[in-house]
């Protein structure tokens, strides 16, 4: 990091073992990615109440060159943040992950999408609750009603064209997934 690690402890006292863990979890930050120029922690107690305590809240911001990353961990019903590690950990957790999806991207190393088959409807049986997919290769795919994304099977007409998946069935070739292309 370009500037040194900024650490606020919110409506508590600071705790020398929580310091040395968000530093230890930083420092891991700077190891997955080299260029980060900034980073901000911040860890906030729950308002003092008479009979329940309340939920720890902590959120970090990573600057970059040309881009931000801010995670927030906000108590929630869901989650055990009555523990200040644990809010901790896990918006520390979710800063990793964002770090990594951004050096990948800043790679050129995002998933590429295979593109789904294309074909048209080449028969229908609506007594049977099947049909058939004529592929531009010229094979034939075998589709079950239930294997319709985004249309009605009694909607279909000979000739719609349709995407799908391609699995190999018990009697061949079969489109799990059918989806209609609308024009």
């Amino acid at each position: 990091m370009q500037v040194p690690l900024q650490i606020t402890f919110r409506n508590m006292t600071t705790s020398e073992a929580l310091e040395s863990y968000i530093r230890e979890r930083a420092e891991k930050l700077d190891h997955i990615c080299d260029t980060i120029v900034s980073c901000r922690v911040v860890v906030e107690a729950p308002p003092k109440h008479q009979r329940k305590g309340g939920l720890f809240h902590a959120s970090i911001d990573i600057s970059l060159p040309h881009e931000t990353i801010v995670i927030n961990r906000e108590p929630d019903l869901h989650k055990s943040y009555h523990d200040a590690h644990v809010v901790v950990r896990d918006v520390f957790d979710t800063a990793q992950r964002k770090l990594r999806d951004f050096v990948s991207r800043q790679k050129g190393e995002v998933k590429a999408h295979e593109e789904m088959p294309q074909g048209t409807i080449s028969e229908l049986y609506p007594y049977e609750d099947y049909g058939r997919i004529l592929t531009g290769a010229g094979d034939d795919i075998y589709f079950h009603r239930n294997s319709l994304i985004n249309a009605d099977f009694g909607d279909l007409v000979l000739g719609a064209e349709v995407r799908f998946v391609e699995e190999q069935g018990n009697d061949g070739p079969q489109a799990s997934s059918v989806r209609v292309v609308k024009p």
